[in-house]
């Protein structure tokens, strides 16, 4: 036997070994999926660095989310290093819109790790209660300012789902179920909030209306449902509707939304259940009735009018949404046309500030959770949306990033190479949702130690303390305006109130102390 044969030989049986290894193994989808030639991705991005410098895109060169903005997820559910190292590669003075955080004089001093009163777990709740204004039954505070944003089954695979839900367990953080009704996938320990769109999924009767009779039945069925959020529209593809292609929906999904196989599943652009704020408003009332639940909307932002009106009409007739979500344009798990993802609905500052802007106006911000989405599960750009008057942020690509997403920009096709976005049986083999539900739980957990950083360097113990005059933008003139300039703010307008104030005062110091 001549030598180049024991080579051949021996390269099959280690190929044959390795593609064993790779089949059986958990921790990687990729090499679940895509045995032995996988292993390429990992060695491509070992070297990733020293062939952008020469060849290829900088490493803030691509989107929606550049390679540092994914290393850092990467390295956050991995529980890696996160630092980064040789100072930035940003040309600060050269980059207008760039975000710049005012750091204190004197910041407030963090535990070391294994201190008394150091949080391993950085537990950061809301500093207002949800439903708490309006005496809802069974308002709550929300344990994270950091939670897991609306993703349907369907649009994501089941053990996808079942990966965030068990993440958001672990962390402590709240799940959106997603328009798509909520699936035994949804039922793996973690809280959650209960959306309901267009289609009325799992509370819908045969002709698409929506059925009280239903909605009681799930409320009454999933015991882990906290609050109930009507979206209204999305930042993916605001003022169309969703669309779940038919190649994407399994029986399983079919029973759940009540819709037929083998067709699209469109949900209109507007809602039956109502056509005005007041129907809406009374549509909210009579599921906070039935239920006893918060209950919320989420809104991209086109025509500040509506905002501008539900403002007021809050204020004077006493009814209202005890929370908003406000959706970027520049938000979107979901596919959606070209010129819907590029051009339709204000980016998330500008629309939320103005939504905001009405609310204070009406002088009724206490009595709203103000939440944000849409590209916010970095730490620079929720620090930014706290400054602005958010309560909280929820994370959607971002999360997906920690389960293994590569943005690979398939989700609407049926084929993505990590079993996340598809319900093929031979990509989902690959995603174990036991292991990467740690993954996501990491990443939370270090989105809100980071927040936590930059909060105590910014003098403040919360990132709801952090006010808009703390945050500036660089403009093209080797100048900088701070936010209350920028988007016409009044500095106490995103400030707590001084009862919120106390309370996270309260929450702080209890989850210092040292744990029994």
């Amino acid at each position: 036997m001549n030598w180049w044969q024991i080579l051949l030989i021996a390269l099959g049986a280690l190929l044959v070994v390795t593609a064993v290894h790779d089949l059986a193994q958990r921790k990687r989808s990729i090499l679940r999926n895509f045995p032995v030639v996988g292993h390429l991705r990992f060695v491509l991005e070992a070297i990733g660095p020293e062939l952008r410098q020469y060849i290829f895109t900088s490493n803030d060169g691509e989107r929606p989310f550049s390679r540092d903005q994914r290393r850092w997820i990467y390295s956050s559910a991995k529980d890696q290093n996160t630092y980064f190292g040789f100072g930035t590669d940003n040309d600060l003075e050269h980059a207008p819109g760039y975000l710049i955080i005012k750091h204190a004089p004197f910041p407030i001093l963090t535990p070391p790790p294994g201190h008394p009163g150091d949080d391993p777990d950085h537990r950061l709740p809301c500093a207002k209660v949800l439903g708490g204004s309006r005496g809802r039954a069974k308002a709550f505070r929300m344990p994270s300012v950091v939670n897991i944003s609306a993703m349907s089954y369907g649009s994501l695979s089941g053990v996808g789902i079942e990966a965030l839900n068990r993440g958001a367990e672990l962390a402590g953080a709240l799940h959106w179920s997603g328009e798509g009704g909520i699936s035994r996938h949804h039922e793996h320990g973690g809280d959650l909030i209960w959306q309901i769109g267009t289609g009325y999924f799992g509370c819908r009767n045969p002709d698409g209306s929506f059925s009280p009779e239903r909605f009681d039945q799930v409320i009454a069925a999933h015991p882990k449902i906290r609050g109930v959020e009507l979206k209204l529209s999305q930042g993916a593809k605001p003022g169309l509707g969703g669309l779940l292609p038919a190649a994407k929906i399994t029986k399983e999904i079919s029973e759940i939304r009540g819709i037929p196989m083998g067709e699209d599943c469109a949900s209109p652009a507007a809602h039956s259940a109502f056509g005005d704020i007041d129907s809406m408003l009374d549509f909210v009332e009579m599921l906070a009735e039935r239920s006893g639940l918060p209950i919320g909307i989420k809104s991209a932002v086109g025509d500040g009018g509506f905002f501008d009106d539900l403002a007021r009409r809050m204020a004077r007739t006493g009814r209202g949404v005890d929370w908003i979500t406000v959706d970027g344009g520049e938000g979107g798990t979901g596919a959606g046309p070209l010129t819907f993802t590029d051009h339709v609905a204000l980016p998330f500052r500008i629309g939320f500030s103005r939504v905001y802007r009405s609310f204070a106006e009406a002088g009724i911000t206490d009595d709203v959770v103000f939440i944000g989405s849409g590209r916010l599960g970095l730490p620079d750009r929720a620090m930014a949306a706290f400054a602005l008057g958010c309560d909280g942020v929820n994370v959607a690509r971002e999360a997906m990033l920690a389960l293994g997403c590569i943005q690979s920009q398939r989700c609407h096709t049926g084929r993505c190479p990590t079993g996340v976005a598809t319900n093929n049986p031979r990509r989902t083999w690959g995603l174990d949702p036991t292991l990467k539900s740690v993954r996501v739980a990491h990443y939370l957990v270090q989105l809100r130690k980071e927040l936590v950083l930059l909060s105590r360097a910014c003098g403040a113990e919360h990132p709801a303390l952090v006010g808009p005059g703390q945050l500036e933008i660089i403009d093209d003139q080797f100048g900088s305006k701070p936010f209350t300039d920028i988007f016409d703010y009044d500095d106490r307008w995103a400030r707590p109130s001084q009862a919120d104030i106390d309370a996270i005062s309260e929450v702080m110091v209890e989850l210092r102390s040292p744990r029994p």
